[in-house]
């Protein structure tokens, strides 16, 4: 959907794909039918945006082949379907019974990370609509914290340099220009904001810069006025936005029901205190209160003694797109977990998925009308 902030700039608001299971072309069109068609009416807007994912394989196979990328716009097209930003962080197996840590490989110290990431430029670029000035390209924090070290973080700034080469490459091609946002997520190399400041200050910012996830950034318990003025003091571009929340408690013990064998849930309590998965948080008893790493539908608010990362959303939103022009024009609904929620709390077939979803963005549009954008 596109918004129009009050400074006259545009704003693109879309959700983010890897929420559903599609890993090759036909599946992927099969998809937009599935959930984006019936979301797009549900909403009743003109155009719906995607953040889509593609995985490794078939980013690989589209830009092998200008025909398939044709084929790809041409199918959303026929939908009022528009691709401003693209979801490079998992390789590929996003849904798999089991990710956990292989979410985090291959990482930016690999030839393939890189690769992947250009072949998603290269995509985005074809798919881009004529009247939008730039796309987006989310990818991970660099790396999981462990292994790392001065070998490792030299062979990673190399890489970006040629992914900055790489993009510049790509807008020479194709005339469009697409930007490339770290993503500071607990327990890795680029944590939080400060640490995206100091790991990524030597890039080429015209081409790089930080996907600041919401939930991510309630997790590692930031204010969001301090890490948003502290990208703008380094001159360090926010690329994108992800809409997201995370679950907060006091009482931790009413989390229980959401440990899940799927994805990993960083748990942080206020004073600091660290566990890698939400299980391992009550092994090692964790003070409250928690913020997990759990990404929950925005639009609900859970039964107490839950609460979610919701006012932080909406203060970082208040930072981002409350001044006389946006910081950042692309904002991705990412609730990748509605999967893994607890039965009572998970959709039961795909017709409900659609509908949680475009509540979601039901949400966000609302919270972006409330700080002046119009439709």
């Amino acid at each position: 959907m596109r918004l129009r902030h009050p400074g006259g700039a545009p704003l693109y608001l879309s959700y983010c794909t890897n929420v559903h299971e599609a890993e090759d072309l036909d599946g992927i069109v099969a998809q937009l039918d599935t959930y984006a068609v019936p979301i797009r009416a549900r909403l009743g807007t003109d155009v719906l945006g995607l953040g889509l994912w593609l995985a490794a394989p078939v980013a690989a196979a589209l830009a092998a082949d200008r025909a398939l990328r044709a084929r790809l716009r041409r199918e959303l097209s026929a939908r009022c379907l528009e691709v401003v930003t693209l979801n490079g962080f998992p390789y590929r197996s996003f849904q798999n019974p089991v990710v956990k840590h292989a979410v985090y490989h291959p990482d930016w110290t690999t030839e393939d990370r890189l690769s992947y990431t250009l072949d998603l430029a290269l995509v985005l670029a074809d798919l881009l609509p004529e009247d939008v000035a730039r796309g987006s390209v989310s990818t991970l924090p660099l790396a999981w914290r462990e292994p790392w070290g001065p070998g490792t973080a030299g062979l990673a700034a190399r890489r970006l340099d040629r992914l900055a080469a790489g993009l510049a490459a790509v807008e020479s091609s194709t005339g469009r220009v697409v930007r490339v946002g770290f993503e500071p997520e607990p327990g890795c190399v680029v944590e939080t904001t400060g640490q995206a400041v100091a790991r990524l200050a030597d890039v080429d910012s015209d081409r790089l810069g930080v996907c600041l996830d919401l939930a991510h950034l309630a997790c590692a318990w930031e204010e969001p006025s301090d890490a948003v003025k502290a990208l703008e003091r380094a001159g360090l571009p926010i690329v994108k936005v992800q809409l997201s929340a995370a679950l907060e408690t006091a009482a931790p013990d009413a989390l229980r029901e959401y440990v899940e064998p799927r994805f990993l849930h960083q748990t942080r309590n206020a004073a600091g205190d660290a566990a890698d998965d939400l299980g391992e948080a009550f092994e090692r008893r964790l003070p409250g209160p928690w913020r997990v790493h759990y990404h929950v539908p925005l639009h609900v608010a859970p039964a107490d003694p839950l609460a979610t990362t919701i006012p932080v959303l909406r203060a970082a939103l208040a930072e981002l797109v409350g001044g006389p022009q946006p910081l950042c024009d692309h904002y991705d609904v990412e609730t990748y977990t509605w999967g893994v929620l607890p039965p009572g709390l998970r959709p039961k077939n795909p017709e409900q998925l659609a509908a949680g979803i475009a509540d979601e963005l039901d949400f966000a549009r609302t919270e972006l009308r409330e700080l002046g954008a119009s439709t």
